[in-house]
């Protein structure tokens, strides 16, 4: 099972209207993750190049890389994240409205089959020195093999874009505490992606998210929602009644899903007010 730790709100989203919003990395609250990586890719590419080509050529890779980061929100990717843990603290208090939430237990087997193109089931991966990344490695590669930078701009910014696809599944080490799970859309790498952004108007600020339509999805597949969905765990501070999470499942037309409802164990101390 993959457990998406989220508040009754995003819930109601996701059960009654079939719909899961992927957030833009940016605005996560781990969104220097993806900044994080691709620095430490530039780097490592210029560290590399630096015995064995003159400074016009290093000069020439860095302005490359220096141009490419400012276009850092044109390459923005999109997900939704999950984690291996269930019922977990940490997962509760960053992710779960601080325990006052939901969780939904996904089948991960499942939702490998549902996925494919632009959208994609990346296991995060957690890492601090760039050094031995394959992308290093092609990036040196086609650099100093060059005889112009300028001649290879499509290559290069082909593997950049392959760099900002897997800086969504990239964490510093830090956090390897979450075995986290991301399902990640990446709209630049085509102009095929059927699935239109749409945006959350707040009192503070609008957010731009991408809509998976999952019974569309499940649909592909000969399957329903519910089939999907393993288990949903009621936060541990959180005040929600059992029998109207029942009640509101029937409604929603998910009466198989009543028995798949449970309480959390974990200890989490309610806030105090």
């Amino acid at each position: 099972m993959l457990y998406h730790y989220t508040d009754f709100a995003a819930f109601d989203g996701i059960i009654r209207c079939g719909e899961l919003r992927l957030n833009n990395i940016l605005n996560m609250n781990d969104a220097s993750e993806m900044t994080l990586f691709m620095n430490g890719i530039c780097k490592a590419v210029i560290n590399k190049l630096r015995p064995e080509c003159d400074n016009d050529k290093l000069m020439d890779a860095r302005n490359f890389f220096i141009s490419e980061m400012e276009q850092e929100f044109n390459y923005s990717a999109y997900a939704a994240c999950f984690s291996r843990y269930r019922d977990d603290a940490s997962q509760w208090e960053r992710y779960g409205h601080l325990g006052q939430g939901v969780c939904i237990a996904f089948h991960e087997v499942l939702m490998k089959k549902m996925v494919g193109g632009v959208v994609s089931l990346q296991e995060v991966y957690y890492q601090e020195d760039m050094r031995e990344h394959h992308l290093v490695d092609e990036f040196y590669r086609v650099m100093k093999n060059a005889d112009s930078l300028s001649m290879e701009i499509p290559r290069l910014q082909s593997l950049m874009s392959d760099a900002w696809v897997e800086s969504a599944a990239f964490k510093h080490p830090s956090f390897a505490n979450e075995k986290e799970f991301r399902l990640v859309v990446s709209p630049f790498v085509s102009n095929d992606f059927a699935v239109e952004p749409k945006y959350h108007v707040a009192k503070g600020r609008i957010k731009k998210y991408y809509p998976l339509d999952l019974n569309r999805m499940c649909g592909r597949l000969g399957m329903h929602l519910s089939d999907l969905v393993g288990e949903i765990i009621i936060g541990p501070t959180s005040s929600q009644s059992l029998p109207v999470l029942q009640d509101y499942l029937s409604d929603c037309g998910l009466n198989i899903l009543k028995d798949k409802i449970s309480m959390s164990d974990c200890p989490l101390r309610k806030p105090t007010s």
